[in-house]
């Protein structure tokens, strides 16, 4: 016998509980906010709609399907089935941190403060909720496969994104290391950097884009469903021992980029996550492409 399907329900802390974890009680809360000349009322009522939004969509999970809900602080430790169908109920972000621990179940994005979110993942609202869980069930239900990022160190660590991974310093040191197209002859250039930034086309709207804007890039940035990345090198510096030749490029399917670590320590991370990060120490090579798996979509 089958497994009924299951929704997984992910959500954040709200700016309200957090408020809360740290001063106590919401008279706290509110005092300290208001002695800074803000309200505490704007604050709790976006918790209430997300509390609302919340339970709106744990009514329009069918009754013969089984549920869980789990929180973001808690998806590294979280184990997803394959007949899962996952439904983000927060902001765009907290799509891309969800995918990173996705194998191809459909995502289901909900909006719980239209007007404030951008609404690129988060496209949809409670009230579509039931229609969209049996469209994700539904053989030829339609989805967007978006393209995600993938680090793979030489230890077989690994690493996914859906917005973009980032390489650099634990802090605001310099990282030094040698990077290059994978496969080639050689060990790449030296370089030493604030880091390096390999991007989606889903990630052009966010730390991408800043990074293509700033460098005065003629670089076309890429669709979210296309299978092509973006990379760039932050604040590369030039030296007797040190290029800066290598600064910029795409990868396509098969492509890969390689960074050789020549630091003490170099972190590797995706889409903010820094709590969940790779560490590389000297000597340590690692290779970045474009992943096998994408983040399903349910449009």
């Amino acid at each position: 016998m089958s497994l009924a399907p299951r929704a997984v329900i992910v959500h954040r802390r709200t700016e309200y509980e957090e408020l809360l974890a740290r001063h106590g009680t919401h008279g706290q809360a509110a005092f300290f906010l208001s002695s800074r000349g803000r309200s505490i009322e704007e604050v709790a009522r976006r918790h209430d709609r997300t509390r609302q939004a919340l339970r709106d969509v744990a009514a329009a999970v069918p009754l013969t399907w089984r549920n869980s809900r789990v929180e973001r602080a808690d998806l590294d430790r979280f184990l997803f089935a394959p007949q899962d169908v996952v439904v983000v109920v927060g902001q765009d972000g907290l799509v891309a941190n969800t995918a990173k621990y996705l194998h191809g179940q459909p995502v289901v994005g909900i909006d719980t403060d239209p007007g404030r979110n951008p609404g690129v993942l988060v496209r949809h609202r409670c009230t579509d909720t039931a229609a969209l869980l049996r469209a994700a069930t539904t053989a030829g239900g339609r989805t967007d496969e978006l393209t995600m990022v993938e680090a793979v160190a030489d230890d077989a660590q690994r690493l996914l994104a859906l917005n973009e991974i980032y390489l650099g310093p634990p802090g605001h040191q310099t990282a030094r290391y040698r990077l290059g197209p994978d496969g080639e002859r050689g060990q790449g250039e030296a370089q030493a950097s604030s880091g390096v930034l390999v991007g989606t086309g889903t990630g052009a709207t966010g730390w991408l884009r800043s990074l293509w804007l700033e460098r005065g890039s003629t670089a076309e940035l890429p669709a979210p469903c296309e299978e092509r990345l973006l990379w760039f090198v932050r604040e590369a510096w030039p030296s007797p021992t040190t290029g800066t030749t290598r600064v910029t490029g795409e990868l396509g399917r098969g492509q890969g980029l390689r960074l050789t670590v020549e630091s003490d320590r170099i972190v590797v991370f995706g889409d903010g996550m820094e709590s969940d990060a790779l560490q590389l120490t000297w000597g340590q090579s690692i290779r970045l492409g474009i992943a096998q798996t994408s983040l399903h979509l349910v449009t």
